[in-house]
């Protein structure tokens, strides 16, 4: 199968170099050429615009879009538009707003065109070695797409949950929980952090990652992030990013839903912002273990 792909960041990079490596072919397009050139000297197939990319595709076309969410979405779907006919399917997989999903269908299939919203998860770790995919879309583009989608993700790791919009919705409460299981083990590790006792926090994130209920990925990379710098000092505790946390809230909001721990933890972040905190930093160097997130370094 032959799938367009356009967005090469790091999650985009990753998800092309997974697709290759289970034999589907891949033409690639980026606005950075050098990003591009790294894939392609791994064997995707180049394209020198959105057009050509499209032409290089037999029907029904598929082209992944893993651009970042808003206006850079919208863009690219203006430019794929005029390139697709009736029967193909974009693949809008990058955090997007639900709402911005169904528009984006609706619009697409006056043209008898597909979208499939698919909420990414599992980091640069999953984006290389399998992702965690949730999809939201007409069942006949899944039906077609689906080889796709099991040969990203890892076994057991795709679902088709719904109609359009719901893959991102299920992703956006995804990365809220997400919040809530960051803030929580930052604060354990401050706790332990400013005790009487003389902890090697490391080593404890270890043993309680072997067989503990606690156990997790994220702890398993907040005591990868510990060890490298036990006490967190070349970094402040400044925690990024927030959009996908804060549509979470606001949509559990409309339903009645209360997501207090959820919304507890987003504001926390917010303070990140404005004083140090040890539950901060552990927050954001295990943020960026999993995603390659940007920390701020301590000047």
């Amino acid at each position: 199968m032959k799938v367009g792909f356009i967005g090469l960041g790091r999650m985009g990079s990753n998800i092309v170099l997974n697709l290759l490596e289970k034999k589907l072919e891949v033409v690639v397009w980026n606005r950075s050429k050098d990003r591009m050139d790294k894939v392609v000297s791994q064997g995707a197939e180049g394209a020198e615009s959105i057009a050509e990319l499209c032409g290089k595709l037999s029907q029904p076309r598929v082209v992944w879009i893993m651009v970042s969410a808003g206006k850079p979405v919208d863009d690219i779907i203006s430019k794929l538009t005029p390139n697709l006919s009736k029967g193909d399917i974009v693949i809008e997989g990058g955090n997007t707003f639900y709402k911005d999903s169904i528009r984006r269908n609706e619009d697409l299939r006056k043209e008898g065109i597909f979208l499939l919203d698919v909420g990414t998860s599992g980091g640069l770790e999953g984006a290389r070695h399998g992702a965690c995919l949730t999809i939201g879309g007409e069942e006949e583009a899944f039906e077609i797409a689906e080889p796709i989608f099991d040969a990203v993700s890892k076994k057991g790791g795709y679902l088709h949950v719904g109609r359009s919009g719901s893959g991102h919705y299920v992703k956006i409460t995804h990365n809220g929980i997400e919040y809530a299981m960051l803030q929580a083990y930052g604060e354990g590790f401050e706790s332990l952090q400013r005790s009487e006792f003389k902890l090697d926090l490391a080593a404890i994130a270890r043993v309680w990652d072997n067989g503990s209920v606690i156990r997790s990925w994220l702890l398993k990379l907040a005591g990868s992030a510990i060890e490298k710098d036990p006490g967190l000092e070349k970094i402040t505790d400044h925690v990024g990013g927030g959009t996908t946390g804060k549509w979470a809230i606001d949509q559990a909001w409309e339903s009645d839903s209360p997501f207090s721990l959820i919304a507890l933890a987003y504001s926390l972040r917010i303070h990140t912002r404005m004083e140090e905190s040890f539950a901060g930093k552990v927050v954001a160097a295990t943020r960026n273990e999993f995603g390659g997130h940007e920390v701020k370094l301590k000047e």
